[in-house]
């Protein structure tokens, strides 16, 4: 927490895979995250972030873009400054996406998955995907502005058998 009572502020969600096997097509995992307005928390999100777009007003940025899941650690890196965000939002839903093209990889294919949520020093979820290993999409965490005006964190992985435009588009509806 940011402070008594003043929920959350900057988070970072972080995802790391190994590379696939030598000779086999490179696999390429991607952070994205959507965020809704106040007034309709689960319709259309108002906008989204990934790949080559950031957030209008700044405050969701991805540090990292990896296509191959070489590296030591964390692959890519998307930070979310939810103590700046204007409060006519009130949901960011993020999730991972594989971008592979063609048969349909899933998460229990990809080599050694995983994210982690922290704000600060605190975690606040690290999963492996395991729970999702049949699914080519997945959310991985949610933020909610409370009453208050605090944001707040739900931890909960759902995975999906969608196409990356298809999974960003739907990945915040009620009945996702």
């Amino acid at each position: 927490m940011s402070g008594i009572g003043k929920g959350l502020g900057t988070v970072e969600v972080a995802l790391r895979w190994d590379p696939s096997p030598l000779g086999s097509a490179a696999h390429d995992l991607d952070i994205v995250a959507g965020v809704y307005s106040a007034a309709a928390p689960c319709g259309p999100p108002a906008y989204g972030v990934y790949f080559d777009r950031r957030s209008p007003d700044g405050t969701i940025s991805l540090d990292r873009d990896s296509r191959t899941g070489q590296g030591l650690g964390y692959d890519e890196v998307m930070r979310l400054e939810l103590g700046r965000m204007s409060t006519e939002y009130g949901r960011v839903v993020v999730g991972v996406v594989i971008q592979q093209q063609g048969a349909g990889l899933t998460f229990g294919e990809v080599a050694a998955p995983g994210v982690r949520v922290r704000e600060g020093y605190t975690e606040l979820s690290n999963h492996d995907f395991a729970a999702v290993a049949d699914a080519r999409a997945a959310t991985v965490a949610e933020f909610v502005r409370g009453p208050s005006g605090a944001w707040e964190f739900l931890d909960e992985v759902r995975g999906f058998d969608l196409a990356p435009d298809a999974f960003i588009a739907s990945m915040g509806a009620a009945d996702a």
